[in-house]
Parts: structure tokens; C-alpha cells; sequence
């Protein structure tokens, strides 16, 4: 048993560690902002989850499991809203997407439109 316990919880470390890993490659591979934020968002959520999970699995049932417990909930629960939150800003700050050349205008045109009032 002990040894089931041992190989499951570097299985999910070392895949945590993979998705953290693919995440950085992510940030520096993509093209713009939003992409990278999602790149990383996603990648290193799932990372960090599985990181812990197998934390926990090697810390078997203490006080320090109980901590990564918490520690879990509150990354999970503060990521997403981090990258929402810096999403928001460059949108503030009028960072475009890279859409391509048939949908920027659109969007070009009901943002302006919705800036000076008339919406359609």
C-alpha cells in the first residue's frame, strides 16, 4: 500500500510538474497577451492542482495535508480571477487581440460605437 501511495503521488507530481513546464512554454511561444494568459492560466491551475494533490499524498493524513488543502482552494479560487482581472485591464487600456483581418474591424466598430453612446 505504501508503495501504491508513493508511485501515485510522483505520478502526479511529476505530470503537475509537466503542465507548469508546458504552461512556461506557452507563455513564451504565443503571440500576444490574451493567448499567454490563457496559456498560463490554464495550464499552471491544473499544475499547481496536481503539484498539491501530490503533495498531499506524500504528507499522508496531518496537519500539513489540512494546509495544502486550503492552499489548493485558495489558488483555485484566486487564479482565474487574477487573469480575469488582468484581461480586464489591457481591454481598459485598449490592447487589441490579434484576430485576423475580417473580425478586427468589427470589433473596432462596436467599440467605438459603444464609447460614444450609440449602440445598435
Amino acid at each position: 500500500m505504501q508503495m501504491a501511495m508513493e508511485i501515485a503521488s510522483w505520478a502526479l507530481i511529476l505530470s503537475g510538474s509537466f503542465f507548469v513546464v508546458v504552461g512556461m512554454v506557452g507563455l513564451v511561444r504565443m503571440p500576444e497577451l490574451y493567448t499567454r494568459m490563457h496559456a498560463a492560466s490554464v495550464t499552471d491551475t491544473l499544475g499547481a492542482g496536481l503539484l498539491i494533490f501530490g503533495m498531499m499524498l506524500q504528507a499522508g493524513l496531518s496537519l500539513v495535508t489540512l494546509k495544502l488543502v486550503f492552499l489548493l482552494a485558495l489558488y483555485i479560487f484566486t487564479a482565474p480571477v487574477v487573469t480575469h482581472a488582468l484581461a480586464r485591464a489591457a481591454l481598459h487600456e485598449d490592447v487589441k487581440p490579434l484576430l485576423g483581418r475580417l473580425r478586427a474591424p468589427t470589433l473596432l466598430t462596436r467599440r467605438s460605437k459603444v464609447k460614444s453612446g450609440r449602440r445598435s
